[in-house]
């Protein structure tokens, strides 16, 4: 481990999200540990100060509320542009660091102005690759321009770093740190020996599975771009034949504007061998108790809850998008299948079910994958030693 910082010796460096709420759950512990040898201060909007409370508690940081809308308002982002700022230029930070695409524009451009010598931006996923006409115009114009504001790019992961080349988005190096992902996974955390069989059982039965049964488990927002309707599809055609089989669904739709069709609401309402437990803080027992975690998204960056099903050593089948299929390896530690494919999904759901020897192979793997690439120790130590180079380069350029 490096050598802490006195707070004297600190330089600033200031993280952004459009939601301080992602700050505190994407990169939990990991500005604890970076304020060892930076001053971090947090920046997000939070009108109510819930997650800003909870940044300085847990994280033992600066933080502060400053609104950033998620969707385009010119006239609420030229306001957060200003305040943007005028922090900066009263703070004097070293480097501003963003991880959300309007954090990104705002504070690249931001820190351009404010004469931030640093300006950093992780992309965390994309959203232009799957639009069409001129939104996805203007999205990949908005990535242009954090490329031009920003100094430092690092995509999340190879297949975010592969749609930026692809699309001519930026001609700046792109770094992926590490083996991709933001905060890598805490292994201590997210261990299955921390469950035992009897509470396991208990779980089941009180959401009304069976011992015997076999648990399919999917975690994530209740949106289509999670792939939920063709989830609910295919489960249908399972539960059809398979008694045994159970889905367990684990998720909000709280807040979103990509609303579920009805026809899916009704699927998981009526069937009786989908059980729907809404969203929940901790999702480790539910990971614990289940056999196979279904993941059919159509687009991420670098999703975490792969990387949790996985340390946890569940199997998972997802479909060959970013992130996705650098974390699992087909029928090694879980099965990769294209996106929106219903039938796919189907033939992989009943390959895990009808070969229990395939689905204990894919999960002696699962674990072990996890444990080789994403410790977030590991993860932690390369953003540190990345700064640090950042760092030495201003300093040899006399910046």
């Amino acid at each position: 481990m490096k050598e802490a910082q006195s707070p004297k010796n600190k330089k600033k460096v200031i993280r952004t999200a459009a939601l301080s709420g992602s700050l505190y759950v994407l990169l939990e512990d990991q500005l604890r540990f970076l304020n060892q040898y930076y001053d971090i201060l947090a920046i997000g909007s939070d009108s109510d100060n819930y997650f800003i409370e909870r940044l300085k508690q847990r994280e033992g940081v600066r933080s502060k509320e400053i609104n950033i809308e998620r969707k385009i308002s010119i006239v609420k982002d030229l306001v957060s542009l200003y305040r943007l700022y005028i922090l900066f230029r009263k703070e004097k930070p070293f480097m501003v660091h963003s991880i959300t695409p309007k954090a990104g524009l705002l504070t690249m451009i931001a820190g351009y102005f404010a004469r931030v010598p640093a300006r950093v931006h992780t992309f965390t996923g994309l959203i232009f690759p799957t639009q069409t006409g001129m939104m996805k115009t203007i999205l990949i114009f908005f990535d242009k321009l954090i490329c031009r504001f920003a100094t430092n790019l690092y995509p999340e992961g190879n297949g975010v770093k592969n749609d930026l080349l692809a699309y001519k988005i930026t001609k700046k190096p792109l770094k992926v740190i590490a083996n991709g992902n933001v905060n890598g996974i805490d292994l201590v955390k997210f261990n299955k020996t921390l469950f035992t069989t009897t509470e396991n059982q208990l779980l089941r039965k009180k959401i009304g599975v069976s011992e015997k049964d076999v648990v399919l488990l999917y975690i994530g927002r209740l949106v289509n771009d999670k792939g939920v309707n063709e989830l609910a599809q295919a489960f249908t055609k399972i539960s059809a034949s398979h008694n045994h089989v159970k889905l367990v669904m684990v998720g909000s739709d709280k807040g979103e504007t990509d609303l579920l069709p009805e026809d899916t609401w009704n699927i998981i309402n009526t069937n009786d061998a989908i059980h729907y437990v809404g969203h929940q803080n901790d999702v480790r027992p539910y990971l614990a108790m289940s056999d196979i975690f279904v993941f059919p998204s159509y687009r991420e960056g670098f999703p975490n809850v792969v990387l949790e099903a996985g340390a946890m050593g569940l199997p998972a089948i997802v479909t060959d998008i970013n992130g996705s299929n650098e974390i699992i390896e087909n029928n090694i530690n879980g099965i990769i299948i294209p996106s929106k494919d219903t039938q796919a999904l189907l033939n992989a759901m009943q390959l895990c079910i009808k070969n229990p020897e395939f689905l204990i192979k894919l999960s002696k793997c699962a674990r072990d994958k996890i444990t080789s690439r994403f410790d977030r120790n590991f993860v932690w130590t390369e953003i540190l030693d990345e700064y640090r180079l950042i760092e030495r380069n201003l300093s040899k350029n006399n910046i």
